[in-house]
């Protein structure tokens, strides 16, 4: 299927591995323009070389904290005029309510909550006069449904959910579709982590808490970057003008939910 981007361009958030990773190459796939983003400047270089030679696209690679103010003013002076924005994020960790402090609590804000709003009025004002745009906020299942063990994320990502369906009504009728991917668990670093910190406190290796958690899933096992970057270049395609303010959720079924 011919998405209908070919040389728009995007900039993609957390780009070098990962769901980020994932987004970037579907993107490039269908023959989008990159602006990779990434802290660390030796994995972002080794995959934006990758995906230039995978599929022939321009792609610019800028090493920064996205999270922070000097690392979007030092991405958003590099990326010029971005047509897609995929916001991403990595989480901030797990732990128990008992655990965190307003400090901690403003840490996730930051990363989770305020980055991507800091994006989105940076570049969402051009899209609008331009009259086309799309913007794909990376957020978590824990929107659907709230993991204990996650709350700060939780917390930050509930609140960028509530902002963006408000925003995404606001400018949809200068052609912006904003949208959200909300991920259940992939083969990503995060997952290894995850289930690392699940096999340490049970006391059982690593396999086993992946295979708990499988069974946990109706489609029986981890998702892939690969696919959730196709839905992510699908909602940032020319059919989905009129998907606006959603919530789609990439679980393998594992909420089990009606809406």
């Amino acid at each position: 299927m011919d998405l209908g981007i070919k040389g728009k361009r995007a900039l993609v958030c957390a780009s070098s591995r990962g769901l980020g990773r994932g987004c970037a190459e579907a993107l490039a796939e269908a023959g989008v323009e990159l602006v990779m983003n990434a802290r660390s400047d030796g994995p972002l270089q080794q995959a934006a070389a990758d995906i230039r030679a995978a599929h022939g696209v321009p792609v610019t690679a800028v090493a920064a904290d996205i999270t922070t103010e000097e690392g979007r003013a030092k991405v958003l002076a590099a990326a010029g005029q971005i047509d897609i924005l995929v916001t991403n994020a990595g989480g901030p960790p797990p732990g128990m309510w008992t655990d965190w402090e307003r400090e901690d609590f403003i840490k996730a804000l930051d990363a989770n909550m305020l980055t991507p709003i800091a994006l989105i009025k940076a570049l969402v004002p051009g899209m609008m006069e331009r009259g086309w745009g799309r913007v794909v906020n990376i957020t978590s299942q824990a929107v659907k449904a709230p993991i204990g063990v996650l709350g700060l994320s939780n917390s930050a990502r509930t609140g960028l959910t509530g902002y963006v369906a408000g925003t995404a009504r606001q400018i949809a009728g200068k052609g912006v579709a904003m949208n959200n991917l909300l991920p259940g668990i992939h083969a990503t670093d995060r997952a290894d982590s995850l289930d690392g910190g699940v096999a340490r406190a049970a006391g059982i290796t690593i396999d086993e808490a992946r295979a708990r958690r499988i069974a946990t899933i109706p489609a029986g096992r981890y998702g892939t970057a690969a696919e959730f970057g196709a839905a992510c270049a699908f909602l940032c395609s020319q059919y989905a003008g009129f998907i606006i303010g959603q919530n789609l959720l990439l679980d393998g079924g594992a909420i089990n939910t009606t809406l």
